[in-house]
């Protein structure tokens, strides 16, 4: 089941390549069901805070009514920059489940693990590494592409 979700999120990030953003994908699942999604669009929204994470996480907000995402699990297609693991953090999702992991700017697992850190209130469990390689692809695409 987690492939059928990050299957969704890849689609996400597709959309972001098709828009000429850095193609990085995201949903939120809870109880079995997909309840937001989103993408990269920060040149779209001229905002610098417009990563796929951010995206889907106000979509869920607005679908449940609540900010608090408990029982929640968001699958992206990238591993969250800072920014977007501290939102992850703040948000109190169950899990975030990434597919490619970030060397350079990855907060979820690679230089460090914010949104698990329990020192700082985190609590949200991280897995990295599913379906890695169409997650790599899809980004590979667009910076070869830019070069």
């Amino acid at each position: 089941m987690a492939d059928r979700f990050m299957e969704e999120a890849i689609a996400q990030a597709k959309l972001a390549l098709q828009e000429d953003e850095v193609p990085v994908g995201a949903v939120i699942v809870k109880d079995g069901k997909i309840i937001a999604r989103g993408h990269n669009r920060r040149m779209q929204n001229n905002d610098p805070t417009s990563h796929a994470e951010t995206e889907a996480s106000r979509a869920a907000a607005a679908y449940l009514g609540d900010w608090r995402l408990n029982g929640c699990t968001m699958y992206v297609t990238l591993e969250p920059c800072v920014m977007c693991a501290g939102a992850i953090a703040q948000s109190r999702l169950d899990a975030v489940i990434f597919g490619a992991y970030d060397g350079e700017f990855g907060c979820a697992g690679s230089r460090y693990n914010l949104p698990a850190d329990g020192d700082i209130g985190g609590h949200t469990r991280v897995a990295g590494g599913l379906m890695q390689a169409e997650c790599l692809q899809i980004l590979q695409q667009y910076f070869e592409k830019r070069r």
